[in-house]
């Protein structure tokens, strides 16, 4: 039995690191295949603008010259100068059930995070917040969401035996669609408009929605900037996401809400469950990728929630009512079924209040784990 490790250096050893999770999880129902595209946006420096205060090596581990597992080294120079810390994040991390392979993809990052001057290593964690967080540790039979990172349940049996210790753990929700928007809610939401002289845009098209695209980030990086892990988003990463996503969204899932001024005071980003496609997919746009994306996003019974955030000023105001409110009369409109949350800090409280109104079950669990380099 050999092993070995291989940094990726080459044009054909980073597809090789792109393409391991999909053979790694063929036929596995519960896993949702990302977007190929989108996955070598992330990783490549040339692409991804987060390289300008991001470094990161890849590796691949093999057994017995097959491809075994592959893990990613990141330094967020951003977030060490922010929080004052010296702490690697290691991402992309799979293998097979061999504790061989795990310890050797672990080590390899660490000894080149030690080398790096850094203190601890924790993840698994991409290059910042927008990025997929946490390794599964409840809800291995669930399905997963676009976004999200699916692992088998012996992951974290691997990551513990390593000496790895909980760090921090994100939550997800499912939520059935009452047939009755909650009294409470619609309440509030009305209230909150009077007293707040706030309006839910009504926009047509993606094209009116991108005139605050901007807008949405910048509050992101206002509202979140105090969250586990979080870094500033800067300009260039701001273009790159609005480029990216925000021409494909569909305006009635996303609820703006502007003040007497026109300032934004809050938003969602949702979006039909797109896992049906996904599937059919396997990572791959071409050739009818993109159709099968559409057509779901028109059929869907599901639907995800992926961003929100309120205006500092406006928190506790009632505002994130008007956004619920809006989202469960989109979803009774279109027949939608159940709402998937995606992850939430467990310490989130304000957060996860805001379900006890509704019929929900608890149904996954992430953790963050970290290590101390001695």
């Amino acid at each position: 039995m050999t092993y070995q490790i291989k940094e990726v250096n080459s044009n054909s050893l980073f597809k090789d690191f792109i393409s391991f999770q999909y053979n790694l999880y063929k036929g596995n129902k519960y896993f949702i295949p990302p977007l190929r595209s989108d996955e070598k946006k992330t990783l490549d420096k040339n692409l991804n603008p987060a390289f300008d205060f991001c470094e990161a090596k890849y590796w691949l581990a093999y057994k017995n010259d097959r491809i075994a597992g592959r893990i990613a080294g990141i330094i967020n120079h951003k977030y060490a100068e922010k929080w004052k810390v010296k702490k690697a994040r290691f991402g992309w991390i799979d293998f097979i059930d061999d504790e061989n392979v795990s310890s050797l993809l672990l080590s390899t990052a660490e000894n080149w995070a030690k080398d790096k001057g850094m203190d601890e290593i924790h993840g698994p964690l991409g290059f910042t917040d927008m990025d997929g967080e946490g390794m599964l540790i409840e809800g291995f039979e669930e399905e997963s969401t676009l976004g999200s990172i699916y692992n088998y349940p012996y992951y974290p049996v691997h990551v513990e035996k390593l000496n790895y210790v909980k760090d921090v753990d994100w939550i997800e929700y499912s939520a059935k669609i009452p047939d009755q928007i909650p009294e409470k809610i619609e309440r509030i939401a009305k209230i909150s408009a009077e007293r707040n002289k706030l309006q839910l845009l009504n926009l047509k098209n993606a094209k009116e929605v991108s005139k605050y695209a901007y807008d949405v980030f910048y509050l992101i990086n206002e509202t979140y900037k105090d969250l586990y892990g979080f870094v500033e988003l800067s300009d260039k990463q701001i273009d790159s996401y609005v480029k990216q996503y925000f021409s494909f969204v569909r305006p009635e899932y996303v609820p703006l809400i502007v003040d007497e001024y026109g300032k934004l005071a809050g938003f969602g980003i949702t979006m039909p469950s797109l896992n049906k496609a996904l599937k059919k997919m396997n990572g791959k746009l071409l050739p009818f990728g993109f159709l099968r994306l559409l057509r779901e996003m028109k059929k869907s019974k599901a639907l995800d929630l992926y961003l929100t955030a309120v205006r500092t000023d406006m928190q506790n105001k009632g505002v994130n009512a008007m956004l619920i409110d809006h989202i469960f009369r989109i979803c009774k409109k279109n027949s939608i079924k159940t709402v998937e949350t995606n992850r939430e800090l467990e310490n989130n409280l304000k957060v996860q209040s805001q379900w006890k109104l509704f019929e929900t079950r608890q149904h996954k669990r992430r953790r963050c784990f970290k290590k101390a380099l001695l």
